[in-house]
């Protein structure tokens, strides 16, 4: 049991008072995820795309400990089925 001058004794409503709410309102009374953007990507430009998916390329291979280069940016996209003007990767 947390003391109640804990750092963390108010960060959750005593059982009791949670019991007293339904299941169905405290999963409601979450807040939604952030957005990744502000703006859709049907919206991006042809470039913009283009440059997003270059750059999630990169990452992604990164995170895997590959090699980061063209031609691995290039089968990667093509992999997801886009494509890119050649000069991006």
């Amino acid at each position: 049991i947390l003391a109640q001058g804990s750092r963390h004794a108010s960060r959750c409503p005593p059982a009791r008072a949670r019991a007293a709410i339904p299941r169905a309102a405290q999963a409601s009374s979450r807040a939604a995820p952030p957005a990744m953007a502000n703006v859709p990507v049907s919206e991006l430009s042809k470039e913009q795309q283009d440059e997003l998916l270059c750059t999630y390329a990169a990452l992604i291979l990164h995170d895997d400990g590959a090699d980061v280069t063209a031609q691995g940016m290039t089968n990667l996209i093509k992999a997801a089925g886009c494509s890119v003007e050649a000069y991006w990767p």
